[in-house]
């Protein structure tokens, strides 16, 4: 290449000036080493990572006890809303799961005291707007975006479907046979039976956390029932509101006070502990599902809240395991042993609760005994015979540290953690607790952690798939739990 560069500058030299100077820089371009390269990526170097600027959201409580966060954002023309509802699924009573996902849908789908659901379509279509509303395990959540030249009107709108829900009968029966339809289907996606079945074996079959909606719970729903949780459960003082966007905080905040401040405060009350087993016991459960071409598997148990001490050592833990395709999972089952294509883990947090701690994977059949023994290969090396090395855990750092600003790259993303943070009750500077405690946590706690955390005596084993593939895999265990998954009439 370089004899072509010097031929070339010959046959041009005599043309123009220009043309000589652009072929000296070609040439010494490609005859100059370039400063920093490097042979390897590992040999790599970055300076340290700057320091990030979090807006912090003015934070104001009304006197009837709603808690609202303001945060400008004048890049765009419009306004995003969202609240959290203090209220969940896991506050049900056992015998009509599904109420609390029943309400959040209905109390957007079937309108206001002051229009109708399809009323309320036609509205927020003709503004280019959205309202949504919704009732998970943890919290209710209701939503809002509008163009900031029509904040006024439809945050109007937004407080009235909060305030003021028809709970329209037409619209609860629709969203009811919606239900009814996923209900019959829930068998029909092995990774719906795997999460499903497994929440059931880590909480306990009748925690509120492992609980699914049945045709008999569906049918003792009734509009009254919704009308009571909402009353019960969406007041002030049990709801959290955020605005970002571009308003200016004064104004935003008297809308918010004209509307919302006329509702009254609502009772005060405790929820009840929501109960769920502590540990378990080393155990085989198998899901026969004779359709499937592959098995499906889970080892694990419960796992952690995100308030653990233990929390960022466990991060770097999981970032190790499954948060790359070079990670430990990635490169040892799907790569080097060639046994899945899909394959995850580590260990979960809750904000209030214990998530889930899991290895999985999905497998060919007549693989299902090497895909087990995989994943438990890969549990114990990394509590004990191969525990995290100082430059695993120096790349997961600096990995989890580089996609931090990712989280915080918008408002919305910003408002939204503080949300979060409020309504679990976490210190408002959680978002800057992380980041230190990633930077901070040492190779000895992060080995210790995965020593602590990792229980192979509490591992509960589920696989699912066609009993003629995976039956070798399973007989070479002492008891093997059948779950029965079929779906009762009522």
């Amino acid at each position: 290449m370089r004899e072509a560069a010097f031929r070339y500058l010959r046959q041009t030299s005599r043309r123009s000036l220009p043309c000589v100077i652009t072929c000296a820089v070609i040439v010494l371009l490609l005859t100059t080493p370039v400063l920093g390269q490097v042979d390897t990526v590992e040999q790599l170097t970055y300076p340290p990572l700057p320091d990030i600027h979090i807006p912090q959201p003015t934070r104001v409580v009304l006197d009837n006890g709603m808690v609202v966060f303001l945060l400008e954002d004048h890049e765009l023309p419009t306004i995003h809303v969202s609240a959290r509802i203090k209220t969940g699924s896991r506050l049900e009573p056992a015998d009509k799961v599904g109420l609390a996902a029943l309400t959040g849908t209905v109390m957007r789908s079937g309108g206001t005291t002051t229009r109708t659901g399809d009323q309320l379509d036609d509205y927020l279509e003709s503004k280019a707007a959205s309202i949504e509303t919704g009732i998970g395990v943890t919290a209710g959540s209701a939503s809002m975006t509008c163009l900031s030249e029509d904040f006024s009107e439809v945050f109007t709108v937004f407080v009235d479907v909060l305030r003021n829900p028809r709970f329209d009968p037409g619209k609860l029966a629709i969203a009811k046979n919606k239900v009814m339809a996923g209900i019959a289907r829930q068998n029909d996606n092995p990774d719906g039976i795997l999460s499903r079945e497994f929440a059931k074996l880590v909480y306990g079959k009748a925690s509120p956390y492992a609980r699914v909606e049945s045709y008999a719970t569906i049918n003792k729903i009734s509009r009254q029932d919704l009308i009571n949780w909402h009353a019960k459960y969406f007041v002030p003082n049990r709801i959290i509101l955020g605005l970002a966007g571009d308003f200016q905080t004064k104004q935003a905040l008297d809308l918010v006070k004209r509307t919302f401040g006329t509702w009254p405060h609502g009772e005060t009350f405790d929820d009840p502990i929501v109960p769920y087993q502590a540990s378990t016991t080393r155990k085989v459960f198998y899901v026969e599902k004779a359709d499937m071409t592959q098995a499906q598997i889970v080892i694990g148990h419960l796992g952690l809240t995100r308030k653990h001490p233990d929390y960022h050592p466990v991060v770097i833990i999981n970032q190790i395991v499954a948060g790359s395709f070079g990670a430990r999972l990635f490169s040892n089952i799907r790569s080097k042993k060639g046994l899945a294509y899909d394959v995850g883990g580590g260990i979960g947090f809750g904000w209030d609760y214990p998530a889930t701690a899991s290895f999985s994977m999905s497998t060919k059949t007549d693989t299902t005994q090497a895909g087990i023994d995989a994943l438990l290969e890969e549990a114990r090396k990394i509590m004990e015979t191969e525990p995290p090395t100082e430059e695993e855990v120096h790349k997961a750092k600096a990995s989890l540290l580089n996609s931090f600003v990712f989280s915080v790259d918008s408002p919305g993303k910003i408002l939204g953690k503080f949300l979060t943070y409020e309504y679990f009750g976490y210190p408002s500077d959680w978002l800057v607790r992380f980041r230190a405690g990633i930077e901070n946590a040492t190779v000895e706690q992060v080995r210790k952690a995965a020593r602590t955390h990792i229980k192979p005596d509490q591992f509960v084993f589920l696989i699912i798939g066609p009993r003629q593939g995976t039956a070798p895999a399973l007989a070479r265990y002492e008891m093997v739990e059948e779950l029965d998954i079929s779906i009762p009439e009522s």
